[in-house]
C-alpha cells in the first residue's frame, strides 16, 4: 500500500503498480476548470483520486481489466471522494457516455515494440496493442468538450509522432513538461496537454526529478507536495527505468 497525505492506494492485484508516471500526471494536469473528468486506463485509481483531491470535479475512472477495476473501486471507497469518483469496467474504444468531459487524462500503455511480458494481464497494461495511440486520440476527440483539455504522459521518443497524429485530428499542444531524471541524462518522459485550438502557442518547460540519486529536486517536491508524506520519496515499483 502507498500512503499519501489524504488517501492510500493498494496495488497488489493490479498489473501496473503505483509509479512516478501516474503521480506526475495527477499532479501536473490542469484541473482549474474541470467539472467532469475522465481517467482512461485508471489502473489502481491513483490519477483519478489525485484529480478528485485537486478539484471539485466528478471523475469517471475507466478500466478494462477486472482485477484492476475491483482494486480501484476499493481504493476509491476508502478515499474521501467516494461520492465523486466512479470506476467503470469498459473498453474506451466503445465507451459512450451521455455527455462530454472538460478534462481527460491518461497514462497509456507505451511499451510497443519491446518484448512481451510473461503475464497476459501485465502485457495488456504495458503494451499499446491493447489501446493504440490513434485509438486513444480518436476517443479523446469524440469525448472531449470544445473547451476541454487532454493531458497525457508518454515516452519522449513518442512525443513527436503523437503530436503529429493529434494535429491530424484537430488537437494541439498547449503545455508540455519534459521530464529529466537526473542532470546529464536525456529526457525519457514528457507530459503534454492538448486542446482544440490550432493557434495556441505551447508553453514548454522542463522538470528535473532528482538532483542526485534519491535527492529530489525543489521543482518535483513543489509539484507533488500536496500528496507525498515526508517519509515517502518515491521509487518506481513497476520495474521500468525512468
Amino acid at each position: 500500500m502507498f500512503r499519501f497525505k489524504q488517501f492510500s492506494v493498494r496495488h497488489d492485484r493490479c498489473a501496473m503498480k503505483v509509479g512516478t508516471d501516474g503521480v506526475l500526471l495527477g499532479a501536473w494536469s490542469d484541473v482549474s476548470h474541470a467539472c467532469n473528468a475522465l481517467d482512461v486506463g485508471t489502473g489502481t485509481g491513483l490519477v483519478a483520486l489525485m484529480i478528485a483531491q485537486r478539484s471539485q470535479a466528478v471523475v469517471t475512472a475507466l478500466e478494462i481489466d477486472a482485477d484492476a477495476v475491483s482494486q480501484a473501486k476499493e481504493n476509491v471507497a476508502d478515499s474521501p471522494w467516494r461520492d465523486r469518483v466512479e470506476v467503470i469496467r469498459q473498453d474506451f474504444r466503445t465507451y459512450s457516455p451521455d455527455g462530454k468531459f472538460d478534462l481527460i487524462v491518461s497514462n497509456p500503455p507505451y511499451f510497443a515494440g519491446s518484448l512481451l511480458c510473461p503475464g497476459e494481464q501485465r502485457a495488456m497494461a504495458r503494451h499499446n496493442g491493447s489501446l493504440r495511440y490513434d485509438e486513444l486520440l480518436e476517443g479523446v476527440v469524440r469525448l472531449l468538450s470544445g473547451e476541454g483539455r487532454f493531458c497525457v504522459i508518454v515516452p519522449m521518443d513518442a512525443s513527436g509522432a503523437l503530436q503529429k497524429m493529434a494535429a491530424g485530428l484537430g488537437l494541439y499542444p498547449s503545455r508540455q513538461l519534459i521530464v529529466v531524471t537526473r542532470p546529464g541524462k536525456p529526457p525519457k518522459r514528457t507530459l503534454i496537454e492538448f486542446v482544440f485550438n490550432s493557434g495556441i502557442v505551447c508553453d514548454r518547460k522542463e522538470l528535473l526529478l532528482e538532483e542526485k540519486r534519491h535527492q529530489y529536486s525543489p521543482g518535483y517536491i513543489e509539484l507533488t507536495r500536496e500528496f507525498y508524506l515526508e517519509s515517502i520519496r518515491f521509487l518506481d515499483t513497476d520495474g521500468t527505468d525512468f
